[in-house]
């Protein structure tokens, strides 16, 4: 990309500079949320400052008329003995909708903030309790309400306790946590490797926690220099194993929610040299399913594990010359006799239908495209909605196919709007809060209905910065395409100069833009 690079002082507005775009920062898009919609699709819910004091308000908006409804006043969230109310950086809500668990006052682990103090605000009383008040500030984990909202679990220093939100009482689930003896969360390879932090998982029945345990005890240390944060620089020890050393031996159980003895999964093979990659309940309390994945992360295996006997069972398997992806979008379909699965054996990244037992597999989306991520699966209404870009890599847009694999893929994302389009698709597949741009237009949000795809309420229109880029002296975007050889075409797109003068050498900005398997930047 090419761009006027002075650093001189210019008033011309149509004059772009290094410094307008990164150091004034005047081209900065108006900010929408974050936004969630409702289980049951009927509205989603964003924060907002209040207009009569400190905090913010958790309100609530219906998709079709718009009205706005103040859900949790941030007066609400007031500690007793306190004077501002809690600063919000995550929230859930119970089953039932009558509780609001919220994340507060934390602490990064690696690369997120993960640790932190959880309180539950209960809407009917008003009441407002902390959880895990027997530990000290900011180091509860992954606080999550059981499924009947009667409970809550979370991890402390690597274990894992249960906590009865009408009485109080804490059960400890794992005893044996240490640094090295990890029960409920992960240690930095699995973190890099596979995005997993939150390590446990309340079954349907609330009665039973499946939970990963990791034994760190042979991975070495690796020593980092930190030579920022004081006058003298220390060191940092980290686990991390170097390619060929030992991983840390990893394992998943179930254990009750009343505490007592865990059942671990049977599984075979070695424990340092394999992972368990993804693991959640198979559809019921019965079962759990698991992504058991090689150190070369080319086979995995998917595997039932009964929750009682531990015994386990090999239902599918997926091998591939160089590399495999682990699956996020497995949803159980028809009461548990089926699942989706996604996979690139045809050279495609596509979705399929997979019987319980490994034996029928049906794709449910077909042709000489990715796949790029899923976006809602709607059993009742029978579709799979996806985005994916067809015919060019640099763009995306929003697809639907049927569920039972018959006819080809619907674009529903309008053919007048080429570019890069983003979509919050609201659980019953009726709205989506949709966000577009592409080189001549600043990032725009809007809500649509679904399928038609028609413009509902505008969120976020960047009216300013539209009217602040129509005044640059731009030359228009160029793109292109790089052979790197062994027929790989990167793509690429350049800006020259407004007055560029093909005669002249001029100093060269590159921005590489990186996208990730699942499609996000």
């Amino acid at each position: 990309m090419f761009i006027n690079g002075s650093e001189a002082q210019n008033t011309d507005p149509g004059i772009l500079t290094l410094d307008r775009i990164f150091t004034d920062r005047e081209f900065t898009s108006e900010r929408f949320g974050p936004a969630r919609w409702l289980d049951d699709g009927t509205g989603y819910t964003t924060l907002e400052a209040p207009t009569d004091g400190e905090g913010r308000d958790l309100v609530k908006y219906d998709p079709k008329t718009g009205k706005r409804e103040i859900l949790v006043h941030a007066r609400q969230l007031v500690p007793d003995g306190k004077e501002k109310p809690l600063r919000i950086v995550n929230y859930a809500w119970s089953p039932g909708g009558d509780k609001l668990l919220v994340f507060t006052n934390t602490k990064r682990v690696w690369r997120q903030n993960t640790k932190g103090d959880y309180w539950v605000l209960d809407l009917s009383s008003g009441g407002l309790k902390q959880l895990g008040t027997f530990t000290k500030p900011s180091t509860l984990m992954f606080a999550k309400f059981s499924p009947d909202g009667k409970k809550a679990g979370y991890v402390v220093e690597n274990n894992i306790y249960v906590e009865d939100l009408a009485t109080g009482k804490v059960i400890q689930l794992t005893h044996d946590g240490s640094e090295t003896l990890i029960n409920g969360t992960f240690d930095w390879v699995y973190e890099e490797e596979f995005s997993l932090r939150d390590g446990f998982r309340w079954s349907p029945d609330s009665r039973l926690i499946a939970y990963w345990q990791l034994d760190a005890s042979c991975v070495r240390e690796f020593y980092l220099i930190n030579n920022t944060d004081s006058l003298y620089s220390f060191i940092i020890p980290i686990k991390y194993p170097k390619v060929g050393e030992k991983l840390s031996a990893c394992k998943v159980g179930v254990v009750s929610a009343e505490g007592g003895k865990t059942t671990w999964m049977k599984v075979k093979g070695d424990p340092r040299n394999n992972y368990i990659a993804r693991m959640e309940w198979a559809a019921g309390s019965d079962e759990i399913i698991f992504q058991y994945l090689n150190r070369h992360q080319n086979t995995i295996k998917l595997m039932l594990g009964n929750a009682e006997t531990g015994e386990v069972n090999n239902i599918y398997t997926e091998k591939d010359e160089a590399w495999l992806n682990v699956v996020d979008d497995l949803k159980w379909m028809d009461n548990g006799k089926s699942f989706t699965w996604i996979s690139e054996h045809t050279g495609w990244r596509h979705v399929y239908l997979v019987s319980r037992d490994g034996q029928s597999i049906t794709p449910v989306t077909k042709g000489a495209y990715d796949v790029i991520s899923v976006q809602n699966i709607d059993e009742k209404g029978g579709y799979v909605y996806f985005i994916a870009s067809p015919d060019n890599p640099t763009q995306r847009y929003l697809f639907r196919a049927g569920l039972s694999g018959k006819g080809d893929a619907e674009r529903l994302t309008p053919v007048d709007q080429p570019g890069y389009h983003s979509y919050q698709v609201s659980p019953d597949s009726k709205w989506a809060i949709h966000t577009f741009t592409n080189t001549t237009t600043p990032r725009t949000i809007d809500l649509i209905d679904l399928p038609e795809h028609k413009p509902v309420r505008m969120l976020a229109e960047n009216k300013e910065l539209k009217e602040k880029m129509a005044q640059l002296k731009v030359s228009p975007v160029e793109f292109f395409r790089v052979d790197i050889g062994d027929g790989v075409e990167l793509d690429g797109w350049m800006i020259k100069p407004y007055d560029f003068d093909p005669e002249k050498k001029y100093p060269v900005l590159i921005f590489m833009f990186i996208v990730n398997l699942q499609g996000k930047p």
